[in-house]
């Protein structure tokens, strides 16, 4: 019986090319602490310290944790010299990202949809980011006003996609068994893994992610009209024993 929807963000929720977005995020980051941090120096010490995020297995540190460990060990500048400067940025700049994103009205009608028919549902976001970049995205997809269960930040969060530990911890914090949960998203090697964990998994197809290998098997597939019906009208993952949720 499914009793939790998970969402993916980036190319779910909110319909972006994610690689460019990452660009444009870094270009508009780089400026910002060029005072401090050369620029080049900078974007290669972001995604050093992201790797080592991504690769961490110890449930004892927040993925935040593992982040500021690995960029002060790697800049050598002090957290007081640096982070008043990535927060500013975060309030004031990132904002203005905005016009590098889409916007897929039906997904807020999927969410609303999922949370009618009573599941519990979260933001299953890579938590990677703040927790202010995270609830700013989720304004600019129109869902950030939702009863969110969950939304998954790195403040809060031991594990990334696409470690499998992440979705566990997922279903830890919904007070859920894996088995019970349906995972939505648009990339095969972060989103469908999952599926490794027991959890159902929805391949929606716009925005698609797949780097080749591994390859994880998903339950359906479809677009965001597709899955708004799928919910709404209790086909496939959503049949009727969902029902019984409440």
């Amino acid at each position: 019986m499914i009793k939790a929807c998970l969402f993916d963000l980036d190319g779910t929720l909110l319909p972006m090319d994610t690689e460019a977005f990452v660009k444009v995020y870094l270009g508009a980051l780089a400026p910002q602490v060029a005072h401090v941090i050369p620029p080049d120096k900078l974007v290669k010490m972001i995604w050093h310290a992201t790797e080592e995020m991504i690769k961490n297995i110890d449930e004892q540190l927040t993925n935040e944790q593992v982040f500021e460990r690995a960029f002060l060990e790697v800049s050598g500048v002090s957290k007081e010299e640096i982070w008043p400067v990535f927060d500013r940025f975060y309030r004031e700049e990132f904002p203005k990202l905005q016009s590098h994103v889409g916007q897929e009205p039906l997904m807020r009608e999927v969410v609303q949809a999922a949370l009618g028919r009573g599941y519990k549902v979260a933001v299953a976001t890579n938590p990677v980011f703040p927790k202010e970049a995270i609830w700013e995205r989720m304004r600019w997809a129109g869902v950030d006003d939702l009863p969110f269960s969950l939304v998954t930040v790195y403040e809060e969060m031991h594990f990334c996609k696409p470690q499998p530990y992440y979705y566990l911890e997922v279903a830890n914090c919904l007070g859920v068994e894996p088995e019970e949960c349906v995972m939505i998203g648009n990339d095969m090697q972060e989103d469908m893994v999952a599926s490794t964990v027991g959890m159902k998994t929805f391949y929606l197809r716009q925005h698609r992610i797949d780097r080749g290998q591994p390859v994880y098997p998903f339950d359906m597939e479809g677009t965001a009209a597709e899955l708004l019906s799928a919910i709404r009208e209790g086909k496939g993952l959503f049949a009727a024993e969902a029902m019984k949720v409440r």
